[in-house]
């Protein structure tokens, strides 16, 4: 099959790679889309995380099963699933008190398992999950980015008719964005330099959208608020949008970190200390699977306006990866697998 292999830091190649093998309990996927994340981003330009020890690339795609293994129950040739790349251990400590996501014996698809950047993938019958008739599979290329979003406002302090800023408006950005305000936030500053992106912040429900650039963001937000927001996410990743962020929350507030940092920051632990505002990491989704495929399926969510591109898998470098470098228009880039 043709996959995307990681080799190092601007290095991705599309070669003939070996399909994995169908083993009992896994069913074999015909994938038809597979996203490009934050995270491809940063291994792109950075290299390797630490923990990859597989090199066909993708953690968020979708597909149609082809082929079932023994004692497969869960699936059916022919379903269209979208797939959760996460495979913990289930008996460490973290996954026995229900903390799948910060497992640290477990692997993950796309990164110590053949991904979905690939025209086929073989996964366990537990991580597929089935799309409704009415649901794109585009859409289920997306359950995996928007349930990211869903995790980090449901472990977040927010509460309905709170208010929210969230600092970056990329795919996660206008991903969390939607989830805030499903939760009932009733009043949404979206920071982002691109002016397209403001323009999207904006459709999906923002109720100011502020270019950094050009204003005093935290001016703005005390101005516009009771003395800051109740809860601010943080999807750039820069230390702009750290030192930017805390200060513009509300004493007691809280400061939720869901995007992956290149590089360390300067910090000052006094901008958190007298006003007790909390500091908190969102990694990954928990057991999200079902109720974000609902919430896409319905609409509550718009998955399809933060897609930009659909690109072949042998575009991938330079109309996907490169292209994300340079334009901040784009957003959520597909690889489509059918397409050449």
């Amino acid at each position: 099959m043709k996959a995307a292999n990681f080799y190092g830091a601007k290095d991705i190649r599309i070669e003939e790679t070996a399909v994995p093998s169908l083993e009992s309990g896994m069913v074999k996927i015909k994938v038809a889309f597979a996203g490009i994340c934050g995270s491809d981003m940063h291994e792109y330009l950075a290299g390797a995380y630490p923990f990859r020890t597989h090199s066909v690339w993708g953690h968020e795609f979708s597909g149609t099963v082809v082929e079932v293994g023994e004692g497969v129950s869960k699936a059916n040739v022919g379903d269209r699933v979208a797939v959760e790349p996460l495979t913990p251990c289930g008996k460490c400590t973290n996954c026995k008190r229900g903390y799948f996501n910060i497992c640290k014996l477990g692997g993950s698809y796309g990164y110590t398992k053949s991904g979905g950047f690939a025209e086929y993938a073989v996964v366990n019958q537990e991580n597929v999950y089935l799309l409704p008739d009415q649901m794109s599979l585009e859409l289920g290329a997306l359950v995996e980015p928007t349930s990211v979003a869903v995790h980090a406002v449901r472990t977040s302090q927010l509460r309905l008719g709170d208010t929210a800023a969230i600092f970056g408006a990329g795919p996660i950005g206008l991903l969390v964005l939607q989830a805030v305000k499903a939760a009932g936030a009733s009043e949404i500053f979206v920071v982002e330099v691109s002016d397209e992106r403001r323009k999207k912040a904006l459709e999906l429900g923002a109720t100011y959208v502020l270019n950094p650039m050009e204003q005093d963001v935290r001016s703005f937000i005390l101005d516009n608020t009771e003395g800051g927001v109740d809860v601010a996410y943080d999807a750039a990743g820069v230390e702009a949008t750290l030192s930017t962020g805390i200060v513009s929350i509300r004493p007691g507030g809280e400061f939720k970190i869901v995007s992956v940092w290149e590089k360390p920051v300067s910090f000052s632990p006094n901008l958190i200390v007298s006003p007790e505002v909390k500091v908190s990491g969102s990694f990954a989704y928990n057991n999200l699977f079902p109720e974000v495929i609902r919430l896409l399926a319905r609409g509550v969510i718009n998955g399809n306006a933060v897609i930009t591109s659909k690109i072949a898998l042998d575009h991938l470098v330079t109309e996907g990866l490169e292209r994300l470098t340079n334009d901040r228009s784009q957003c959520k880039i597909l690889v489509e697998m059918s397409s050449h």
